[in-house]
């Protein structure tokens, strides 16, 4: 079936510079992701021929490796695009199709947006604590003076998060409502045996249970504005702030999904992994380390093993996980027939593959370097759970940095391992 971007979508990426490889590569329109597929695939063979005649040449050659190194950044800026236009029609599919979300409770949104520009007067508290059956929801007021987003903003920060955050959009998330969430796991260890007919049935071992609990830590954003700039202004205060919410809590929820330390915050999944330092947490053990097979560097039988170490259980679901710069050094290597295990995007919307497995780019991945875990492989769903405590909240701060009001807004998020076995780790050998 033919991929068919609408052209808003597209449009939305005409912004994005379009890089131009030095090498008879052509210029491709980034509204246009046929051309962006073509102009991909057209220097990719570049690179696979430049870097093949390098090999064959068996010795350093300046013009030569310059060359390389300019394809390579022409791929990864015409991948880059392609990305992005998969991540806003996913977005838009998520979204039920795209549009402007129904503004559930006008008199509650208008209230919400006078209490940016002027902040409380009776009339917004007021409305603002309307009683009623959506009331325990999504309006209310704080005793710090803040007040609860209304629904509809909160999807829409939230849906941006997951947009921009590859851990939130390929992971499992929670929405809870109390002060955590409890999963209990057993240790596998229940018996059993053969026996003949009217023989005895003695007791078998027990399998024993451990909880594990996912507690939120609070993320916050404290921008300002100034009230000269509230009051005159005819930009969308709202639209403005949630713009500052979503830079900044998506740079949190990243750093954090991958290597926080649970104080106040989530636990990185790669903390979980074996000798880190919640190696021990799960109930079912770490998430295991394969070798890369060469010492500070990325090998084909690295990457093969990797893959190969996973279950077949897990691998339908199963995805790759590196930063960007990884993945030039994944595009040099080939298999046992010579074959490129790098493939790029051939249709909009896919993402570029290694050794069939299709990558997705989280950017605050460690690279390749001596002790670290440059790659994850699995399935980020079964293996991770975002926790989100429902709600984010907004403080009004106009005496703390006068004549500048501030909007203390958080939200509560949390995360761990639920499962560490559908997940592998290549750790780069030192």
């Amino acid at each position: 079936m033919k991929h068919v971007i609408p052209a808003a979508l597209a449009a939305s990426t005409a912004h994005v510079p379009v890089p131009r490889a030095l090498c008879g590569v052509p210029r491709a329109d980034a509204t246009d992701p046929k051309a962006m597929v073509a102009a991909l695939a057209t220097a990719f063979e570049e690179f696979k021929a430049a870097h093949d005649q390098k090999l064959a040449a068996k010795a350093d050659d300046v013009v030569l490796t310059e060359k390389i190194a300019r394809i390579d950044a022409s791929i990864d800026g015409f991948q880059r695009i392609l990305d992005d236009i998969a991540a806003k029609e996913a977005a838009r599919v998520n979204a039920g199709g795209g549009g402007a979300i129904r503004v559930a409770d006008p008199e509650y949104t208008t209230a919400w947006g006078a209490f940016f520009r002027e902040g409380d007067n009776e009339a917004q508290i007021k409305a603002m604590n309307k009683t009623g059956p959506r009331a325990a929801l999504s309006v209310g007021s704080n005793p710090d003076g803040g007040y609860l987003a209304p629904v509809e903003w909160d999807r829409t920060i939230t849906g941006k998060l997951k947009e921009i955050s590859p851990i939130r959009q390929n992971a499992s998330v929670q929405s809870i409502s109390g002060a955590g969430f409890t999963k209990v796991y057993n240790d596998r260890s229940v018996g059993s045996g053969w026996v003949g007919e009217t023989a005895a049935r003695p007791a078998t071992s027990t399998p024993q249970v451990a909880p594990l609990t996912f507690n939120p830590g609070e993320m916050y954003a404290f921008p300002f504005a100034s009230q000269v700039l509230l009051e005159d202004a005819e930009v969308n205060v709202e639209q403005w702030l949630a713009s500052e919410v979503e830079t900044e809590f998506s740079r949190q929820e990243n750093i954090a999904f991958l290597s926080g330390d649970g104080a106040n915050k989530p636990f990185g999944i790669l903390t979980y992994v074996t000798g880190a330092t919640n190696a021990a947490k799960h109930p079912w053990g770490a998430i295991t380390v394969v070798n890369s097979g060469a010492a500070a560097a990325l090998t084909s039988d690295g990457v093969i093993s990797l893959i190969y170490d996973l279950p077949s259980a897990f691998r339908a679901g199963a995805k790759i996980y590196t930063n960007r710069l990884s993945q030039s050094a994944m595009r040099k290597l080939k298999d046992g027939q010579g074959n490129y295990l790098w493939q790029p995007s051939y249709q909009a919307g896919q993402p570029a593959t290694l050794a069939g497995e299709p990558i997705v780019e989280v950017p605050d991945m460690p690279g390749i370097s001596a002790g670290n875990i440059a790659m994850l492989y699995g399935d980020l769903a079964a293996t991770y759970l975002v926790v989100d405590r429902v709600g984010i909240s907004v403080l009004r701060d106009a005496l703390t940095n006068k004549p500048y009001v501030g909007f203390y807004t958080r939200k509560r998020v949390g995360g761990g391992v639920q499962n560490p076995e559908p997940m592998r780790a290549l750790k780069i050998s030192a």
